[in-house]
């Protein structure tokens, strides 16, 4: 019975592709799979691979030996987790791709990133893990109707059979924007601004919590979330972020 079911639905995806044909997920190209790049696309989508940063993520020059190697934000900025990993580079299609989900509600490319946001984040992910998003504040989220942090995190729990928790943390105050400001100014303006949800609190403690977000700059966000777990008693940060803007992207 099992066999003829998925035969069944082989047949019924076949069926689908015939009248749908597979499209590249930022030019429209046709592919062979469903959510998948063309091969244009593919090579101007920068994937980070071979020595990064364990904290953020960043490509660094050199070959993986195996050791833990810092970038130098990441030897001037106190870090309040213990490592992160970021699937792109933020430019080129990866940047297309982030903004078409952040503010162009393409969101078939949720499940696309959450699995190269997987491979990033290998042996950095650990059993008994609680899943969370960076929180949006309740304006921006009635603005834009969905946290794409959030449907991240959620797709990535799904995937590597993780708890998941979308409102562990929540915004104090709405920040304006980050964009155009500097290091400093980033950090001052997410001062205190994530805090746990009072409903919540409980299932931070002694949790290894993986933090989600779409994209990392300063790491201003993340520290502010990150902070906000460590003060409800989590044993553990991580961070992963589906794009790390590089000083030379």
């Amino acid at each position: 019975m099992q066999m003829q079911a998925g035969v069944m639905r082989s047949l019924a995806v076949d069926a689908l592709h015939l009248l749908y044909p597979p499209q590249c997920l930022t030019c429209g190209a046709m592919v062979a799979t469903d959510f998948g790049l063309c091969g244009p696309c593919w090579r101007e989508t920068p994937f980070i691979s071979g020595l990064v940063c364990d904290l953020c993520g960043v490509p660094m020059p050199g070959e993986d030996t195996g050791h833990a190697e810092h970038c130098d934000d990441c030897l001037t900025i106190a870090r309040p987790w213990s490592q992160g990993r970021s699937a792109l580079l933020y430019r080129d299609n990866a940047r297309a791709m982030v903004l078409a989900l952040k503010h162009g509600d393409q969101l078939d490319l949720v499940r696309p990133a959450a699995q190269w946001m997987m491979r990033a984040a290998g042996p950095m992910i650990v059993p008994d893990m609680l899943v969370v998003p960076v929180p949006l504040h309740w304006m921006r989220l009635f603005r834009r109707r969905y946290n794409q942090s959030a449907l991240l995190s959620q797709a990535i729990a799904r995937a590597a059979g993780l708890s998941h928790c979308p409102d562990l943390l929540r915004r104090r105050r709405a920040t304006p924007t980050q964009e155009g400001r500097g290091r400093d100014a980033r950090f001052a303006n997410m001062a205190q601004a994530i805090d746990l949800h009072p409903k919540r609190s409980a299932l931070a403690e002694g949790r290894h919590i993986l933090l989600i977000d779409d994209v990392m700059t300063s790491g201003a966000t993340l520290a502010a979330a990150a902070e906000a777990c460590v003060a409800g008693g989590a044993r553990a940060v991580s961070v992963l972020t589906m794009a790390r803007v590089a000083k030379d992207a």
